[in-house]
């Protein structure tokens, strides 16, 4: 009997670990190691800055408003990346947008090494450098599917989630080590190496031009034509459409980093802001180590609907705690969902759009994750101020609790969509 079981035991775990059944293709392999080294060099800078503009400032709300120079760049260049990447060779898009971005690291070096005392070039190098890789990313997951079967291409996309995550918290600690035991400059310049070998993973990969030619001349013409075309095709698909919606309810009323410091410097004690950070990370990397079944589910709708309410209900739930491990529970939990939401999201992109469309639907995707946390960091800190943070919290998950329930009621094609009649959907 004890024999019998063992098979069975052996199967049950081997569908709850993660599905790594994209490595067994070499090209999407170099692209995800690319992805690796290009993420945690962002996040390194992303500390770096950070550190270089209060040393100048002395002032928070000055680091805050850096943001915003990345912000807007990433929206107009995210849009027209990802309709080059429907015009022009994906794999040579990739590499030029990251050269370039390799670029204005070393330009963040030479202005750290020669001390420079102003915020507006930061700001500026911010701008330029969130262009450049704003460029680069549409394309790198619209050549997801060019790589893999459809069936894979969830398990990549839990794959591409959970490296995400874990970059988020891999790049700012060595950020902080490196700025602490070195330099500041040491970090930029880090990032350089880093896309500089990110750069070299690409080579192995096959060329990707688009499927279908354009007769129009002029790439950033042309694209600018097609980033409305792009519109005009979401605007007829309902179901890619509703991926974007249930996102931003997500992020505009649960995204909760706006009240970390306050909650740090109150309730859970200052030695606490990392652990907040880090909470929702931590969650969506645990769950990834254990997301083999992902690849095995159909109604993508259904579970998409489900781990956004999750998601809602974990930030309503940590909105009333007083300890800080049953706070960094709930933002793990609220993580652990996010990571199947947006696997199952960008899948639904990637597979159901056709491959001429996909670089455009990757481009308002990234506006969108990167789009939504801003507003809900204005929209958090807002009603923190007016009421209170456990008040803003858990109204926000409220609110995207009932609006699943919304969505599953008004949007029946959206809760119905399977996998497997995913076929892409034409014009």
């Amino acid at each position: 009997m004890t024999e019998t079981l063992e098979p069975e035991r052996r199967g049950r775990l081997r569908s709850l670990a993660m599905d790594v059944r994209p490595f067994r293709f070499p090209a999407y392999r170099r692209l995800f190691y690319g992805n690796i080294l290009s993420i945690v060099g962002s996040q390194m800078t992303l500390v770096a800055v950070g550190v270089q503009v209060f040393r100048l400032t002395g002032s928070s709300a000055m680091v805050g408003y850096t943001s915003v120079f990345a912000l807007i760049p990433l929206i107009v260049f995210g849009l027209l990346g990802g309709a080059l990447a429907d015009s022009l060779d994906r794999r040579v898009l990739v590499i030029w947008a990251t050269l370039i971005t390799a670029f204005s690291s070393i330009i963040f070096f030479v202005q750290s090494a020669l001390e420079f005392q102003s915020v507006w070039v930061l700001w500026v190098l911010v701008a330029f450098q969130s262009a450049a890789a704003s460029v680069y990313r549409p394309a790198r997951s619209a050549m997801i599917p060019r790589l893999l079967p459809d069936k894979l291409v969830p398990a990549a996309n839990t794959l591409a989630s959970s490296t995400q995550s874990l970059g988020v918290i891999i790049g700012p600690v060595v950020a902080g080590y490196a700025i602490g035991h070195f330099d500041l400059k040491w970090t930029y310049l880090a990032e350089a190496v880093l896309l500089t070998a990110a750069i070299a993973s690409l080579v192995g990969i096959p060329s990707m031009p688009p499927e279908q030619k354009s007769a129009r001349k002029g790439a950033f013409g042309r694209a600018i034509r097609d980033v409305w075309e792009g519109f005009r095709y979401l605007k007829t698909q309902r179901v890619l459409l509703m991926t974007f919606v249930v996102d931003l309810i997500a992020m505009v009323f649960g995204w909760p980093l706006a009240v970390f410091p306050a909650l740090a410097s109150g309730t859970f004690g200052a030695s606490s802001i990392g652990w907040l950070y880090a909470g929702s990370s931590i969650g969506a990397v645990a769950a990834g180590l254990v997301s083999g079944w992902i690849s095995n589910l159909n109604r993508h709708g259904v579970v998409i609907i489900y781990s956004v309410a999750i998601w809602g209900a974990s930030i309503g739930v940590f909105a009333f705690t007083k300890d800080l491990w049953l706070a960094v529970l709930c933002l793990a939990l609220a993580g652990a969902a996010d990571l199947v939401s947006a696997a199952l999201r960008m899948t639904m992109l990637q597979v159901r759009a056709p491959d001429h469309m996909r670089g455009r639907m990757q481009g308002v995707f990234m506006v969108v994750v990167a789009g939504g946390p801003r507003l809900g960091d204005v929209r958090l800190g807002v009603m923190a101020t007016v009421t209170a943070p456990a008040f803003a919290l858990w109204s926000g998950g409220l609110v995207i609790v009932v609006a699943m329930v919304v969505v599953a009621v008004v949007c029946k094609a959206f809760w119905r969509y399977e996998a497997n009649a995913s076929a892409p959907a034409m014009n």
